[in-house]
């Protein structure tokens, strides 16, 4: 029943859908100031501040939601608000967004404030955006002063090497270049090398995204090259090669290098956008494979993506019949995992119970999570999008999967009719497990999956990230071959950590002994003994001392550690550093340069 009478129910109806929106304006100036300030950051070569301003970034938007909630509660008693207001204020909100730059990111802000004070049963398209309301096509900033989207450049003009000089200056970075000139040669002969001397058609043009993408040490110019029918898609990170001086480190010219960038196991990135929706158009043109909602993701819009992703689950539920399963391989202790054969994630619930040895929480696993979603994941974490209150079909629900829901998480589950409502998740991207790839694999897989474990490992510890659980089924084999971790309820920080060497028995007694004959400590970590637990294949293990005999040894532990409590951080490159110019073309490089040789070895992302 409405309390209020029409015309005073219309006015609060509007004023609410105007506190909420300007309640994301202010989000959004903030979103933008940190990708701003990351330009001067990275000019300055300031990495500790750019990771902590990636960090503080990801928490602001929860922080403006709450703002925004507590405003509605203060002013408007807005759990109080029925049905039909809240009606109002949504048409009203709908026709603030008429001529605004960032619709779609302001729709899932209303989502995420009036689901924080609506009921689950208001969760449907006529009191919160189920579907979207507003299209995003040909936004453009209008503004006489405003920058583009992207910039066209046309070489047909001055010349490849010339216009890709004037795409590198157009950023107008403080610091200089080392050699922009050489460096540009690079990225011509890499072009020459990958398509050869093409004929040049009349709409022979480069478009080029008008802000940098800042993550990690580097830099990306992103954009495409278009030649008749053809539409070819680069990135050119540029990096600092000793303190206070720039150079283009590599082009990347193959869709498969953009999207390992790009991917769910990397931090977001850093960009500043008038017009997200438009940069997103761009990324799908050079990654048309790619979903839009992951794209949202890697440019910082987690939860736009975060919306996107959840209208995918539903749309794919309409049109697909396969069942909700429990995940192939070996259970976690901590951990409930099912997935839909059909849709390539998987599903995590927390356990309501641990057996032993585990001695946790659930709120020390959530707090575990966001530790990795704040954390630089370098390639090798995958990122978790978490949900309250998700309702799936029970008859979509293997009955084997129910029962497993109600033995071991049924203080997270709850029947609703026809549904059966999920009160906490995470939701991960599908990966093979790495105990089965190498259980499966032949020679040759057992042998790119132990390189890459061993590598994936050594950078999460340069990252300060101790995996704690480091057995196989841990990590994920990716579409692209590369492994990556995803189980987060053992990780510590490596500088917590005290990296110690087995002592030697003191006696036979000691000797044959199945239990450590020395203390342990909590955050104690013994290297020594890892091999127990991994070298048990003679494939495995002929494979693992081939690449990461050292993985073994406590003084590469500490080594990183020590480099990590000195305030250091190392650079990590996504993508083989064979294709750095300075490896690629070594006639052209004259000597090392002075960032590369004061760090340690670091192993391609």
């Amino acid at each position: 029943m409405n309390h209020f009478p029409k015309l005073l129910s219309s006015q609060i109806g509007f004023d609410v859908a105007q506190t909420m929106l300007e309640g994301f304006d202010r989000h959004y100036r903030i979103f933008r100031d940190a990708a701003i300030h990351a330009k001067t950051l990275f000019e300055a070569g300031d990495w500790h501040g750019l990771q902590k301003l990636a960090r503080d970034r990801i928490a602001s938007y929860d922080d403006r939601v709450q703002e925004c909630v507590h405003q509605l509660e203060d002013e408007y008693d807005a759990e109080n608000i029925d049905g039909e207001v809240w009606q109002q204020i949504k048409l009203h909100y709908i026709g603030l967004l008429t001529t605004h730059r960032q619709p779609e990111c302001a729709e899932t802000f209303f989502n995420s404030v009036s689901c924080k004070i609506l009921h689950r049963s208001y969760f449907n398209n006529d009191f919160i955006f189920v579907r979207p309301a507003i299209s995003t096509e040909y936004i453009e900033n209008d503004e006489p002063a405003a920058k583009p989207t992207y910039r066209a450049y046309y070489p047909g003009t001055d010349g490849l090497a010339a216009t890709l000089e004037r795409v590198v200056t157009n950023f107008q970075l403080d610091p200089p270049f080392e050699d922009l000139t050489r460096d540009v040669a690079c990225v011509v002969q890499s072009i020459r090398e990958a398509f050869g001397v093409f004929d040049e058609a009349p709409n022979f043009q480069i478009h080029v995204l008008s802000s940098l993408f800042y993550r990690n040490k580097a830099a990306y110019i992103v954009g495409r090259i278009i030649n008749g029918d053809a539409l070819l898609p680069f990135a050119v990170p540029l990096r600092h090669v000793k303190p206070g001086v720039l150079a283009l480190d590599t082009v990347l010219l193959k869709r498969e290098q953009l999207l390992i960038i790009f991917s769910f196991s990397h931090s977001y990135f850093l960009v500043d956008m008038e017009v997200p929706s438009a940069y997103v158009e761009f990324l799908r043109t050079v990654m048309p494979a790619k979903p839009k909602a992951e794209i949202y993701t890697s440019v910082g819009l987690q939860k736009q993506g975060k919306n996107l992703f959840y209208r995918d689950l539903l749309h794919h539920l309409k049109h697909s019949s396969d069942r909700f399963i429990v995940a192939p391989g070996i259970k976690g202790l901590v951990m409930l995992v099912f997935t839909l054969p059909s849709f390539p994630y998987v599903f995590k619930l927390i356990k309501d119970n641990f057996p032993p040895p585990k001695e946790t929480t659930r709120a020390q696993i959530q707090q575990k999570y966001l530790l990795v979603k704040r954390h630089d994941r370098l390639g090798r974490m995958a990122d978790t999008l978490e949900y309250s209150s998700v309702a799936l079909p029970l008859a979509r629900l293997d009955e084997t999967l129910l029962r497993e829901l109600e033995k071991e998480v049924p203080s997270l589950i709850e029947y609703d009719g026809d549904n059966l409502v999920i009160r906490h998740m995470y939701i991960e991207r599908r990966m093979i497990p790495l105990n089965l790839f190498l259980q499966n694999g032949n020679d040759d897989d057992i042998e790119h999956g132990i390189k890459e474990y061993g590598n994936a490992v050594k950078e999460l510890i340069q990252a300060n990230i101790f995996p704690g659980d480091m057995l196989y089924k841990n990590f994920g084999v990716t579409r692209h071959g590369r492994v990556v971790f995803y189980d987060y309820d053992e990780i510590e920080y490596l500088t917590d950590c005290n990296v110690r060497a087995v002592p030697a028995p003191r006696n036979e007694e000691e000797e044959m002994s199945d239990e450590p004959w020395y203390a342990v400590g909590p955050h104690d970590i013994f290297p020594e003994t890892y091999g127990t637990f991994l070298l048990g294949d003679p494939r495995v293990r002929r494979s693992f001392m081939r690449h990461h005999a050292d993985f073994f040894e406590p003084e590469l532990w500490q080594r990183y550690k020590d480099f990590l409590l000195k305030g250091e951080l190392p650079d990590f490159f996504p993508y083989d550093q064979s294709v750095r110019f300075c490896v690629r073309y070594p006639e052209r490089f004259a000597e090392t340069t002075d960032a590369e040789a004061n760090e340690p070895n670091v192993r391609v992302a």
